[in-house]
């Protein structure tokens, strides 16, 4: 039984490494990384929400075609807009689809930005950088947020873990 969990926050908020420790517990778990998406499917794509918004689709018609394989996928991407979410849910309508939230304050993300691309905005060498430029617009309701600032990645790892076994997407699997 495939099953999409949708990865949400900020830029630096940990999703990328949440995915990563999660596909040690979750055999062929397919990871959409935003980052590395953008670089394969969209590296002409502006950052405009125009941008992005179409981006956001083209990974999601990516994963429906993983789903459809039957292979479960973490798309761990910044949708910074309300808008980037329901369409994603639209797109993969017939799939279990579980919205996470990580949630982290941009002070913080900021501090974790081994790339320093908050500092590059800051000086105005990024431009429409989400958090700083353009506003990230926080799920209304998500099937579950996972704070970033206060909780380990291995905890955070966990409660999307625990919330797939309590909804009998996953079996038991080993705690981190």
């Amino acid at each position: 039984m495939s099953f999409i969990i949708w990865m949400t926050g900020l830029p630096c908020s940990g999703k990328s490494t949440i995915a990563k420790k999660l596909s040690e517990q979750i055999p062929n778990l397919a990871i959409l990384d935003g980052d590395e998406m953008r670089e394969l499917i969209s590296p002409n794509e502006d950052f405009s929400r125009g941008g992005i918004i179409n981006h956001n689709k083209k990974v999601a018609n990516i994963a429906k075609l993983l789903l459809d394989n039957n292979v479960s996928v973490c798309v761990s991407k910044i949708s910074p807009f309300i808008e980037n979410r329901e369409d994603a849910r639209k797109i993969l309508t017939n799939h279990r689809f579980l919205e996470v939230y990580v949630k982290c304050p941009v002070d913080s993300c900021e501090k974790r930005d081994v790339r320093g691309m908050y500092k590059q905005a800051r000086n105005g060498k990024i431009d429409n950088f989400i958090g700083i430029h353009v506003t990230y617009e926080p799920p209304i309701k998500p099937e579950l947020t996972v704070d970033t600032e206060n909780s380990t990645i291995s905890y955070s790892a966990q409660e999307i873990l625990d919330y797939l076994h309590k909804n009998k997407l996953i079996k038991n699997t080993k705690a981190f």
